[in-house]
């Protein structure tokens, strides 16, 4: 509780500073942090072209105008092991000195929740500076004879394949959610980020896929329009009581729970259902988020955090966001913080759950004790 506690009194504090900053108010800790002359490394565990390399190449070069001395920002991919080498790299490496940030997804979360003794790293450990919610569409290709989505259950009874990053990444949503609808789904394991996946789409090797939403606006809605994608439903967004209502960016599409009924007849429910739901929680609400080491002075994450508040204001960022972002604001502070946790927990029973659905039918093991 004393980590919980204070990650959300230092949020509170970064967006106090946040808010002053956006009206030139910041106050001196802030003052005192200069970043001239240097370059800042924006490690993304993911290859490029996915959904997190889009997020982090858009809000790079505005993050880089907003922090004080203006430095370099440059985006590294280092992509492997379902975005847990990146990570790792990040724990081991990364020195408190403000130079290195990680962006992270659901794909980041999920190993951590399920005990995958991959992970190196101790989310509680890191400073968050800011959180993006996020949402995703799932698309199949004509060829399976689905035209739109009200003929999503055609896709009963169809061989079905899906480029995987693994069974303990973001990936584990549509795993188990394409399990819940009773599709007959192969998931190849082993793809290094969502953009190599959608490649393995584009050249025939799969026939359903999914992105995130700001991948999917930039590289599958032209796929769309040029008839080789047939977008089905999208995951859905939480409303204000915590209900699964529909992605306002897709609002045409059906989301994941109508997609369901329309396959199988009967609304989703039950103790597979809530295992999905919690990690489409921890996936997608709580989907990407910037993090600084552990040991980075209050100052520089104040700074930081100062930082994207005030650049959600530039002209740049509002004219393009939807266009990349999709309705979904980013977020800094007590806001940050609530989506951290969200997305950092689960109870041990679902995980539990979950665990022995992988090793049971996809026979991933994830060590001793699980």
């Amino acid at each position: 509780m004393t980590e919980l506690f204070t990650t959300t009194r230092r949020g509170a504090i970064g967006l106090a500073l946040g808010a002053a900053a956006a009206f030139g108010l910041a106050g001196p800790a802030a003052a005192e942090v200069s970043f001239e002359g240097k370059t800042i490394e924006w490690i993304i565990p993911f290859s490029a072209g996915g959904g997190s390399d889009t997020w982090a190449r858009f809000n790079a070069p505005l993050l880089s105008k907003y922090l004080p001395g203006e430095p370099t920002v440059v985006v590294v991919n280092e992509p492997g092991g379902g975005s847990t080498k990146g990570s790792n790299l990040f724990a081991a490496r990364a020195k408190p000195d403000g130079l290195t940030i990680l962006g992270t997804s659901g794909s980041t979360q999920f190993p951590y929740l399920l005990g995958d003794p991959r992970v190196r790293y101790d989310y509680a450990d890191w400073e968050i500076a800011m959180a993006s919610p996020t949402g995703g569409v799932v698309y199949t290709s004509p060829s399976t004879g689905v035209t739109n989505p009200d003929e999503i259950a055609k896709l009963a009874g169809q061989k079905l394949i899906y480029a995987s990053q693994g069974a303990t990444s973001l990936d584990l949503v549509p795993l188990l959610g394409f399990k819940l609808m009773g599709l007959d789904v192969q998931h190849v394991f082993g793809f290094k980020g969502r953009g190599d996946g959608r490649l393995a789409f584009e050249r025939g090797e799969t026939n359903i896929d999914y992105q995130t939403s700001s991948a999917y606006i930039k590289n599958v809605e032209p796929l769309v329009e040029a008839g080789t994608a047939v977008p089905l439903f999208s995951w859905g967004a939480l409303d204000a009581d915590g209900n699964l209502v529909r992605d306002p960016t897709f609002p045409d599409l059906p989301h994941f729970g109508e997609a369901y009924e329309m396959v199988t007849g009967k609304a989703p429910e039950g103790p597979e259902y809530d295992a999905y739901f919690a990690f489409f929680t921890a996936g997608f609400p709580a989907q990407k988020m910037v993090f600084l080491p552990k040991g980075t002075p209050q100052e520089i994450v104040d700074a930081y955090q100062a930082a994207f508040e005030a650049m959600k204001a530039d002209p740049v960022y509002q004219d393009n966001k939807e266009s990349v972002l999709g309705t979904y604001e980013q977020v800094t502070g007590p806001a940050a913080d609530t989506l951290f946790q969200k997305g950092t927990t689960i109870t041990p029973e679902l995980r539990k759950q979950v665990v022995d659905t992988l090793a049971a039918d996809y026979g991933v093991k994830l060590g001793e004790g699980d």
